[in-house]
């Protein structure tokens, strides 16, 4: 039975260490993962912005995220979508998502356009932002769409959403949409404000993460070390040492 029972701790603890040093070497994966993210969107950062021509160009305009744009267009508002439960800079509001025609085009792209703050005493109410008619130029950087959250049930089709899908979003309006959006930057308007977080900026958390399972696996080692070794052997000097009886 004692034999029986070191080997299923020994198992055990195999596994154990395992799984928490492989957890470990995967947070410190997503780390560098990050990183290099981040160094390709400072990299691309510094590339001259696509324009128009540029941007449709383009076979596959993912290829190209996080690259500045210079777009030239017409607001659709009528498509405006005011994304629920979004922050920045500590503050809870909406993220304002609004289609634009591309000038010599049919095709559109999605603008995340900034943050504004909501109204708290009523909150199926739409704030009140001016979008230009008439022809604007759009200066940003091209982005996935949206981050989703999570929602219960279907997203919606109101003003106000939890989330946007853009193929739900292309049948729902029949835009002909192109498939990254783009990240409106430059100066706040009015209530719009645009410090859009970069996606690497929580390295550290994956670090912390890391540490934590290699401690952890440190810990299993240590506690199986002195209990099925240390101990036991320390028990039997004292059972057959000089002095036992």
């Amino acid at each position: 039975m004692s034999r029986a029972r070191f080997l299923v701790v020994t198992v055990a603890t195999a596994l154990t260490m395992a799984a928490t040093a492989s957890l470990g070497l995967w947070q410190l994966d997503r780390a560098r993962q990050k990183t290099a993210l981040q160094a390709a969107i400072l990299s691309r950062a510094e590339l001259p912005a696509w324009d128009n021509a540029a941007l449709l160009a383009q076979t596959d305009p993912s290829a190209g995220l996080y690259r500045p744009v210079r777009l030239r267009g017409q607001w659709i508002a009528r498509h405006n979508v005011f994304l629920d439960n979004r922050q920045m800079d500590g503050r809870v509001g909406f993220f304002l998502v609004t289609p634009l025609r591309l000038s010599g085009s049919e095709r559109v792209v999605l603008v995340q356009r900034g943050w504004v703050p909501r109204d708290f005493h009523d909150r199926a109410r739409v704030p009140d932002v001016d979008t230009p008619a008439g022809e604007v130029t759009v200066q940003g950087r091209l982005a996935p769409p949206p981050g989703r959250l999570y929602q219960f049930g279907e997203a919606g089709t109101g003003a106000i959403r939890q989330n946007i899908d853009p193929a739900a979003y292309r049948l729902e309006t029949g835009l002909a949409l192109l498939d990254p959006s783009v990240q409106q930057t430059g100066d706040d308007e009015g209530p719009l404000r645009r410090q859009w977080p970069l996606p690497a900026v929580d390295v550290s958390k994956h670090h912390g993460y890391a540490f934590q399972w290699f401690a952890l696996c440190t810990l299993v080692a240590g506690l199986y070390l002195w209990f099925q070794i240390i101990q036991p052997r320390r028990q039997r000097a004292r059972l057959h040492g000089p002095d036992a009886r």
